[in-house]
């Protein structure tokens, strides 16, 4: 499935190629986030039973974490149709309705990166999401006229990797949010033993913990890291992803025991070296390291928080004394003191 079927082109989910089977299609096959199924499944089953659509369901969370794949296990479940798109993709008003009127009743919009609609867009999507109906205006000045023209109900899902940065009245205009966390060691251990089935790679257990661990608790991550030691056995082993293959082989991609790249490593240490450990600002510590601010905040900085390396003070980034031992850099020990000053 091309790219542009993939952000304008109606699937069933059903209806996936083989590129997309490592995605499961129903709840029951879908790993991890516990409470967020079993909410999604008593919403799904109650909206069923009383034959209406699903409230607009708000999907959110690190990327890579499972919001696409949730939103089409969803209607699948629901038994309907999904439409996807992305917030950058519907540029005005036109574009929005020319969707909307095209879905049938009961129909899911699935909408990714939905902090990045317009405002314009915005306006036109409220009555659209409460009253299912589009407020059309026609012609201009004083010969203007508005038109209300009705939709079939639809249910929205909308996913985001940065819930703040929705306005107010759209996140108010959803009425189940569900939030993604990331995933245990263990339940990547058992989405790589499934995707290693669907791809057929003989991977053991040993394999499938050692890329688990660096996976940075993200499903995408081990997914990619799979397949690409996928081509590390077959070319420089026996095809079969053994811990130690699976050590040999996350070395060459510079995935270190923790799951930190390269990149991960240069932040690191362009904050305490060039830096004395920071505070250093977001718009600097992007330029330091040659990567657009939005990818830092976004990509890097959560799980460089998360393992307890990088701390967000009002004056910028710091460095902790855990990334400095990481790395084997000295702590400076007039830092340590002023740590404990402020403390106190």
């Amino acid at each position: 499935m091309s790219e542009e079927r993939l952000v304008s082109g109606r699937e069933r989910p059903e209806d996936l190629p083989l590129e997309g089977s490592l995605r499961p299609r129903r709840l029951a096959e879908y790993p991890g986030q516990e409470r967020a199924k079993e909410q999604l499944s008593i919403y799904i089953a109650a909206a069923k039973s009383r034959g209406e659509p699903l409230d607009h369901v708000l999907l959110y969370g690190p990327p890579g974490l499972g919001k696409t794949t949730l939103a089409h296990i969803i209607a699948h479940e629901l038994g309907v149709n999904i439409r996807t798109t992305s917030g950058p993709a519907i540029t005005h008003g036109g574009d929005l309705a020319a969707i909307l009127t095209s879905l049938s009743e009961g129909d899911v919009l699935f909408v990714d990166e939905i902090h990045r609609l317009s405002r314009q867009v915005e306006e036109v999507l409220y009555p659209a999401m409460e009253d299912f109906c589009l407020d059309l205006v026609l012609g201009k000045g004083p010969s203007a006229r508005t038109l209300r023209l009705e939709l079939p109900r639809f249910t929205l899902i909308g996913a985001t990797t940065r819930y703040g940065a929705l306005t107010s009245p759209l996140r108010d205009r959803f009425g189940v949010v569900i939030q993604l966390q990331y995933y245990s060691v263990e339940e990547l251990v058992e989405i790589l033993m499934r995707s290693a089935r669907i791809l057929g790679v003989p991977l053991d257990p040993g394999g499938a913990l050692e890329i688990a661990r660096r996976s940075r608790g993200t499903p995408r991550i081990a997914n990619r890291l799979l397949k690409r030691l996928r081509d590390y056995a077959q070319v420089r082993a026996d095809g079969v992803i053994t811990r130690e293959v699976a050590e040999a082989g996350l070395e060459l991609l510079q995935v270190d025991r923790l799951g930190l790249d390269h990149v991960d490593r240069k932040m690191l240490r362009t904050l305490i070296e060039k830096y004395g450990g920071g505070p250093v600002g977001l718009e600097t510590l992007a330029a330091a390291t040659a990567e657009e601010a939005e990818t830092v905040e976004d990509v890097y900085e959560p799980y460089l928080m998360q393992i307890g390396f990088l701390q967000r003070t009002p004056r910028g980034r710091v460095a902790t004394r855990a990334a400095y031992e990481y790395l084997g850099i000295p702590y400076p020990e007039d830092r340590a003191q002023d740590n404990q000053i402020r403390f106190f």
